[in-house]
C-alpha cells in the first residue's frame, strides 16, 4: 500500500495574514455596497427631482424647481439660474434659492453676467471649483452677500440653444465632486425639456390672448356705440403686451411730422396729443418700409444706424416695439414700450404684435368704410331736406307775404303797420331757412361754407348756439384774400366771446351791402376789460389795410359788445 500523506500544517502567522486578507476584502463589500446604496439613493434624488420639474408649464415655476432640485440633489446652500438675453450678451432674468427676500434685498441688484458668471456664457461647458474667489475670473462679492466657496456651474439647453446656467455653491468648505457635477448635468438635460415644454405652452397661450383681444378689437370697432380706433387699440396692445405704455402714432398730412393721436399707460399724458419732426426717427423708418422694429433699449438703441426714438426724450421707457397699422397705405404706427428696468420683448411677441395691428389696421379700415357709408346716407337725406325747403317751403313763405302785402294795400294805416311787421317776420324766417339750407348742403363751399364752419367749430367753446344770418352774395363778392380776412374775423369775435365775455348769447351777421362785406358780432356779456386786446388789434389792422374800418361799441338795449368790421369789395 501506498504511504499516507499528511495535510500541511498552517502556522499562525499564515492564519493572521488570511483573516486580514478577509477582513480587508469584506470592508471592500461594505464600502462598495454604501457607494452603490449612496449611487442609489441620489439616481432616486434625480429621479425625483425630474419629477418634480416636468409636474407643471409654467415657465417661472419651472424655473425655481429646477434651482430647488439642483440645490438639494447636491446637498448645495444657494443655488440660482440664470437666463441669458436674447442678444448673449448677459442675464435677463435670476432665478435663485437660498437667500431669503430681506438679504436679497440688503445686497441689491441682481447679478448681470458678469466675472464668473459670464464665463458659461462665453463658453457654455461645466465649471467647477473649490473656491470661487481664487477663480481668474472672480469678481468678488458686493456688501452684505453670503460667504460661498465651492462653486459649480452647468449650462441649460434648449436643443441646440443654450436657454441659462444652473450654479450651484457651498460655504462649508466641502467641494463639489465629479459626480456631483454628472447628477447635476443629468438634471440640466431633463430641465431643458421642461423648459422647452413651458415655453410652447407659454407661447401658445400668449397666441390664444393675441388671437382672442384682436376679435375683441373688431368686434368692438365695428360695433354702433364704438370708441375712436386709436384708443381701443393703444389700451388693447398695452394690456395684452404685458406693456407700460402704448401710443398710435399717426402721420401730419403733407408734412415730414407725425403726431401722438392716442396714448395708454404710465406717462401716457406727457406724450398725448404732441407732433414732432420724424426726421431721423425710428418711426420714419417704420412709416417708410412698413416693417415692424424692436429695440431692446430705447435710450441706447443698437446697430450701427443713428437713428433714435422721439418719445424716450418724454418718458423713461426701455424696450419697445415699433408696430406699422397698415391701411390703404400706411395709416400710421403702433409704440409700445415697457419701463427702463423690464424685460425685453421677444421675437414671439414682435410677430404676435405685428399680426395684432394688421388685424387691427383691417378692423380700422372697414369701420371708417361703415361710417363713410353712414355720412353718405346722412348728407344724401340732408340734401333732400334741403331741396325741400328751397323748392316747398320759402316758396310757400314768399307766396304767403306777397298775399299779404296785397290785402295790407285794402286796409287803414294800423291794421297795413301790423300786416306789414308780419311780413318783415316772414322774411327773417326766410333767411335763416337759406342758413339752414347752405348747413344742409355737403357740397357747400366757399364763404359761406367757411363762416359756417368757424360757426361750428366754436359752438362747443361757447356752449350755446349763436344766432347766424348771412345776406347778398357773398360766395360771388369776396375773393380769396377777403374771404380769409372775413374768416380770420368770425373766428377771433366768437372766440373772444367764448373766453372773455361770460355771453349767454351771440348775434353773428355777415352781409353784403352796397359794396362792402360788413361783419357785425354782438353779445350780451360783460363787455370789454382792460386786459391785452392784441387779437382785435389784428382785426383792426386787416381792415385799414383793406381800407375799411373796425369798431368796438355797447348794443342800445342792453350790457354786452358790438363788433362791426367792414372792407370795401373789389370789383
Amino acid at each position: 500500500m501506498a504511504e499516507g500523506r499528511d495535510a500541511p500544517e498552517t502556522s499562525p502567522s499564515g492564519l493572521e495574514g488570511l483573516t486580514g486578507e478577509l477582513e480587508g476584502m469584506l470592508a471592500r463589500v461594505m464600502q462598495l455596497t454604501q457607494e452603490v446604496v449612496s449611487m442609489q439613493r441620489r439616481l432616486e434624488a434625480l429621479l425625483d427631482a425630474n419629477r418634480s420639474i416636468v409636474g407643471d408649464l409654467d415657465l417661472g415655476t419651472v424655473l425655481r424647481r429646477i434651482v430647488s432640485a439642483a440645490r438639494d440633489l447636491v446637498d448645495a446652500k444657494y443655488g440660482a439660474l440664470g437666463v441669458i438675453s436674447q442678444e448673449r450678451q448677459g442675464l435677463e432674468e435670476f432665478v435663485y434659492v437660498g437667500i431669503d427676500e430681506e438679504a436679497a434685498r440688503r445686497i441689491g441688484s441682481l447679478p448681470e453676467g458678469k466675472g464668473l458668471l459670464g464665463v458659461l456664457i462665453e463658453q457654455p461647458e461645466p465649471v467647477r471649483t473649490a473656491d470661487l474667489s481664487q477663480h481668474l475670473r472672480s469678481v468678488g462679492f458686493p456688501e452684505h452677500h453670503p460667504h460661498m466657496d465651492a462653486f459649480l456651474g452647468v449650462p441649460v439647453r434648449v436643443r441646440d440653444e443654450v436657454f441659462g446656467n444652473l450654479y450651484l455653491t457651498r460655504d462649508n468648505g466641502r467641494p463639489f465632486t465629479a459626480e456631483d457635477e454628472e447628477l447635476v448635468l443629468a438634471l440640466a438635460a431633463t430641465a431643458g425639456v421642461a423648459v422647452e415644454n413651458a415655453r410652447l405652452f407659454a407661447e401658445g397661450q400668449r397666441r390664444q390672448r393675441w388671437l382672442q383681444t384682436s376679435a375683441e378689437v373688431t368686434r368692438a370697432m365695428l360695433a354702433a356705440d364704438a370708441e375712436s380706433p386709436q384708443q381701443l387699440i393703444a389700451r388693447s396692445v398695452r394690456e395684452v403686451a404685458e406693456a407700460d405704455l402704448a401710443a398710435v402714432i399717426e402721420p401730419v398730412p403733407e408734412r415730414h411730422e407725425v403726431t401722438v393721436s392716442r396714448a395708454e399707460g404710465s406717462g401716457a399724458e406727457k406724450i398725448r396729443g404732441i407732433t414732432y419732426s420724424a426726421e431721423g426717427t425710428y418711426s420714419e423708418e417704420v412709416l417708410r418700409t412698413g416693417e415692424p422694429m424692436r429695440i431692446t433699449d430705447a435710450r441706447h438703441p443698437s446697430g450701427d444706424s443713428d437713428r433714435f426714438i422721439h418719445l424716450s426724450r418724454h418718458v423713461d421707457v426701455g424696450p419697445v416695439m415699433l408696430l406699422p397699422l397698415l391701411g390703404a397705405g400706411t395709416r400710421g404706427l403702433l409704440f409700445v414700450a415697457r419701463g427702463t428696468r423690464a424685460k425685453p420683448f421677444t421675437n414671439g411677441d414682435l410677430q404676435a404684435a405685428l399680426a395684432f395691428s394688421q388685424q387691427a389696421s383691417l378692423a380700422w379700415e372697414l369701420a371708417d368704410a361703415r361710417a363713410d357709408r353712414q355720412k353718405v346716407v346722412v348728407l344724401e337725406d340732408r340734401a333732400r331736406i334741403a331741396r325741400d325747403l328751397h323748392d316747398h317751403v320759402i316758396q310757400q313763405l314768399f307766396a304767403a307775404g306777397l298775399s299779404l302785402q296785397a290785402v295790407a294795400s285794402s286796409l287803414s294805416a294800423p291794421e297795413a303797420a301790423r300786416l306789414a311787421q308780419v311780413v318783415e317776420d316772414l322774411d327773417s324766417a326766410i333767411k335763416q331757412i337759406r342758413v339752414s339750407i347752405f348747413q344742409l348742403r355737403p357740397t357747400s363751399t366757399g364763404l359761406r361754407a367757411a363762416i359756417l364752419k368757424v360757426v361750428e367749430d366754436t359752438r362747443a367753446g361757447l356752449g350755446y348756439e349763436p344766432q347766424l344770418s348771412m345776406h347778398g352774395p357773398l360766395d360771388t363778392a369776396a375773393d380769396s384774400g377777403l374771404s380769409e380776412d372775413v374768416v380770420a374775423v368770425v373766428r377771433e369775435a366768437l372766440t373772444n366771446v367764448a373766453r372773455h365775455a361770460g355771453a349767454t348769447a351771440v348775434a353773428l351777421e355777415v352781409s353784403v351791402v352796397a359794396g362792402q362785406l360788413q361783419v357785425s358780432v354782438s353779445d350780451n356779456g360783460c363787455g370789454m376789460g382792460d386786459g391785452r386786446h392784441s387779437g382785435l388789434a389784428n382785426l383792426a389792422s386787416r381792415a385799414e389795410a383793406r381800407g375799411g374800418q373796425m369798431r368796438l361799441a355797447n348794443p342800445e338795449d342792453g350790457p354786452g359788445t358790438v363788433l362791426f368790421w367792414s372792407a370795401p369789395i373789389s370789383v
